[in-house]
């Protein structure tokens, strides 16, 4: 059965959708079956995956309010080798009428119950902010994956965050977990850097990723290229990083090491 991890952050500019891919694109290269769910209205992880979000025939508004089913709305054919939901503009439309539909809050864990038996990795981005979208993510998620930079306010802004997904795990997901939080867009030469990386390995020990995602050109040129990075460069700091971030996500599912979220 598919392990599903949303990948959420309510800051922005932390590298969610860059990391939604690029994990998405080194796991299906371990020949897992992976599903990409873009649940952001900007459309960026769609993109990125080497797909027009103006040209594509149905997105995730299609799954969630006019209850298309998942093979319905798949796009195959991504540079990143894995299957797709894609959106774009019209997933805006979508949070404001999940206000009207039944059980909204699980609309989508509803829908993936079809494909949980084929696929082994889901991951879903999730817009960067904490609405109805997001929460259909939470409740359809086994786990969390959380991306955040190594910058002043981070630890604080880790700590809310991690207080708001425990507050809604107990409504809509008791089993929810904390994947692991990811250092991005690091720099070791950057001694505030390092110093609140020290700080979030002290506070939420092994919950923080070994595996480090650093600034990297070739990371921030491949999304204008509809491609991850390991496809525009596999050689790359950055494409080498997310597939070992997916060698320590795939270690840690075979040891069964995640930890409540209520742990934090």
């Amino acid at each position: 059965m598919a392990k599903v991890i949303a990948i959420a952050n309510q800051k922005g500019g932390v590298g969610k959708t860059t990391t939604a891919v690029n994990v998405a694109a080194s796991m299906a290269a371990t020949k897992r079956k992976v599903l990409l769910i873009d649940l952001d209205p900007q459309g960026n992880a769609t993109m990125g995956s080497g797909v027009d979000k103006y040209e594509v025939e149905a997105t995730s508004y299609e799954l969630l309010i006019e209850d298309k089913s998942v093979e319905d709305v798949i796009v195959k054919d991504t540079s990143g080798k894995y299957d797709l939901i894609a959106a774009n503009g019209d997933v805006t439309a979508a949070e404001i009428k999940l206000m009207e539909q039944f059980a909204r809050e699980v609309r989508l864990r509803n829908a993936l119950q079809s494909v949980r038996d084929y696929y082994d990795f889901i991951f879903i981005d999730c817009p960067p902010s904490l609405n109805l979208l997001t929460v259909n993510a939470l409740a359809a998620a086994d786990s969390i994956l959380v991306p955040m930079q190594c910058e002043y306010y981070a630890l604080e802004g880790l700590t809310a965050l991690m207080d708001t997904i425990h507050k809604l795990a107990s409504v809509v997901n008791p089993e929810l977990k904390i994947e692991g939080v990811l250092r991005t867009m690091y720099d070791p030469r950057n001694r505030l850097a390092n110093d609140v990386s020290e700080q979030l390995k002290r506070h939420f020990g092994e919950q923080v990723y070994r595996t480090v995602i650093p600034r990297n050109v070739r990371l921030a040129e491949a999304p204008s290229f509809g491609a991850p990075a390991m496809y525009y460069d596999k050689s790359s700091t950055g494409a080498k990083a997310y597939l070992a971030l997916a060698g320590e996500i795939l270690r840690r599912r075979d040891k069964s090491s995640e930890i409540p979220a209520k742990a934090s």
